[in-house]
């Protein structure tokens, strides 16, 4: 029998007789490894654990209680939860199903409305098929049967599908009386899925596209055991309380109206946590070396066709006409920003040349995406854009990651560092783009940041760094990104004068930190659940008369106060200084000054703490000195979070 070479990734080489399965090497290596395989890496390609061996290759086994298996095991929840619905309810046709982060769903036409009673009959059925502990079978057939299948069962989603795909095979995977269409790979069987749980429901519409009919979209979870379950369900409930939509609501922070879906309204006390971010970037990117700009929101439409937005983003833009000339609302704030470079000409002694912006986007966003300030369909990007001579791209990145660093530590933020490398639809030739992976490389390692490839991701005009905030409860948000761009230079013919008394091309970067003001706001609400550090708090202080004879003394308090920019409020109302104090908690106001006639009298004020209590009585000048400070350090302390 023909012999092939398995490479493993200790180095190590076997050998077996061809035909030989994942599942089988995994138990030549070990009875325990053999038991706990799922799954397999051959030549970097994820298969099933009885996947054929049939010609030399590099094999890695995936278990499952590793991080590789979670998306694999997660996707077969997704087809036990399909079949349990299929055996519940008639006339159920099913959409489509993917593992997603921290879960999955999948999107179901049937006529039942499913609810929160559905859910648990459907997580008991579930049930039932893990303990049946039914095999998971891939089968390649030929298009022809594939689709006879389909329309035997009256998948008509599925046979829409079919119908995209090129491939004259079909990949299917088989699961008792339950038959998908699936690339895989899968997990051998039912009862290898241990801890899962059915979360919410949802409409989708098919394909995402609202002239398509509404689906019913079950979510759910899973994961290697019941101790990873658990401590999940405890985070979605801490991350329940933290819905930046509820308390920016009870907080008064924002609002959106019927009257604009997609487009936040900021209220007075969420323009003064606004105001405070814009004032510390706007600080930090002077000290930094930035120039402000600002563009128009509404630019012509050739502009789009110039930049190679038109042919990649049109369909996210809003277009209105002006003079009989079609116009769009700006999507992106980067070519408004280079005819501000390109209005005058440049020598190579300005660059590197630093022109941030505040710049008001809007992109079109379906309203089943809509989601408070995290997916809105106007919003402020912290764009900058960075003009720069080649041998100045390695100097300017690494200050871009400074810069971020700067600004989340001010924050309190970990975050997690992404390479991104050249998508498909990639503008430019590949020299360039290696060009500008290697210059990415090289300034992530120059400032001993790990990272991670995310192959295939980066803007069609250069590969691109991103920056993944983990907040107080672990989950992650990506805000900040750098990206370098050789495409666009070209495509507007941006130039310098070098030391040669030549037209030279600069190069371009592109980035941000905050990403969306709007929804880094809404990250901020959830990471510090409402209870901001003093210095970007929307009131830092209240002030507590004991009784109406005190109210002119706390007026005076105020006053003080607000001459040294801080922001305070009185709370005049005719209410027990009890039921005050607890308002002033449930608002997470940092710090509330008590004042009675024994204040008033020593010039003094109380001091409470919104989580230590009472701080005692103090000078209001002593009092005043303090917060001032703890405002200056921007000091996070643990309570924050």
């Amino acid at each position: 029998m023909e012999k092939v070479k398995v490479t493993l990734p200790d180095g190590s080489v076997k050998e077996y007789d061809a035909g030989t399965t994942v599942e089988d090497v995994a138990y030549s290596i070990g009875s325990g490894l053999g038991r706990d395989a799922v799954a397999g890496v051959v030549d970097g390609k994820k298969v099933d654990a009885n996947y054929p061996i049939e010609e030399d290759v590099e094999l890695s086994i995936i278990t499952i209680d590793s991080d590789e298996a979670l998306e694999i095991l997660r996707h077969t929840a997704s087809h036990i939860m399909a079949q349990a619905v299929k055996r519940l309810y008639d006339n159920v046709q099913v959409a489509i199903g993917p593992a997603i982060d921290d879960g999955f769903y999948y999107d179901f036409n049937l006529d039942k409305t499913i609810n929160d009673e559905s859910l648990a009959e459907i997580e008991a059925e579930m049930q039932k098929i893990i303990e049946e502990d039914i095999e998971i079978e891939r089968k390649v057939l030929p298009r022809a049967e594939a689709v006879a299948l389909m329309e035997e069962r009256n998948e008509k989603y599925k046979l829409e599908l079919i119908d995209e795909l090129e491939d004259q095979m079909i990949s299917l995977y088989f699961q008792g009386d339950y038959v998908d269409l699936c690339r895989g790979p899968h997990l051998p069987s039912t009862g290898y899925v241990k801890a899962f749980k059915l979360m919410n429901v949802a409409g989708a519409y098919w394909r995402g596209d609202e002239n398509n009919e509404m689906l019913q979209r079950i979510y759910g979870t899973a994961f290697a055991s019941e101790k990873d379950l658990e401590k999940y369900i405890n985070r979605m409930e801490e991350a329940k309380k933290r819905d930046h939509r509820k308390l920016g609501k009870e907080l008064d922070l924002f609002s959106i109206q019927d009257e604009g879906k997609g487009f936040p309204f900021f209220h007075p006390k969420g323009m003064a946590l606004r105001n405070e971010l814009v004032d510390f970037w706007k600080e930090e990117h002077r000290k930094a070396g930035y120039e402000e700009i600002k563009t128009p929101i509404i630019l012509d439409e050739s502009l789009w066709h110039q930049s190679g937005h038109w042919d990649h983003y049109k369909d996210n833009m809003y277009f209105t006409e002006i003079d009989g000339d079609t116009h769009a609302v700006k999507p992106m704030n980067c070519p408004g920003g280079i005819l501000v470079y390109k209005d005058s000409m440049h020598s190579y002694r300005e660059l590197p040349i630093r022109m941030a912006e505040l710049g008001l986007v809007h992109r079109h966003e379906m309203s089943g995406a809509l989601h408070g300030l995290m997916r809105v369909r106007s919003f402020t990007q912290d764009d900058a854009h960075i003009y720069c001579l080649p041998d100045q791209i390695e100097d300017e990145l690494s200050g871009v990651i400074k810069l971020v660093d700067r600004l989340y530590s001010a924050f309190g933020f970990n975050y997690k560092v992404e390479l991104s490398t050249k998508p498909e639809n990639a503008m430019g030739s590949d020299e360039q783009w290696d060009r500008a992976i290697k210059a990415l490389k090289n300034s992530i390692e120059r400032n001993d940041l790990d990272y991670e490839i995310n192959e295939g991701d980066g803007a069609f005009y250069g590969p691109k760094i991103d920056f993944h905030l983990e907040d107080s409860i672990g989950r992650t948000w990506q805000c900040g990104t750098i990206q370098l761009d050789f495409q666009m230079p070209e495509r507007f013919d941006l130039s310098y004068i070098g030391q040669d008394g030549e037209e030279h091309r600069p190069a371009m970067i592109h980035r941000a930190i905050y990403g969306s003001i709007e929804r880094f706001i809404g990250i901020l609400i959830e990471h510090f659940a409402g209870a901001f550090p003093t210095w970007i708090a929307p009131v830092q202080v209240e002030i507590i008369p004991v009784s109406d004879d005190q109210i002119d003394y706390a007026l005076q308090v105020k006053e003080a106060l607000s001459k040294e920019k801080i922001r305070v409020e009185v709370d005049s109302r005719s209410e027990q200084v009890g039921y005050k104090i607890r308002d002033a908690q449930v608002k997470q106001i940092p710090y509330m000054l008590i004042v009675g006639g024994r204040e008033e009298e020593n010039g003094t004020v109380s001091v409470r703490d919104r989580r230590e209590g009472d701080l005692g009585t103090s000078k209001l000048s002593e009092f005043n000195a303090k917060i001032l400070e703890e405002i200056e350090a921007k000091a996070i302390s643990q309570e924050n979070i």
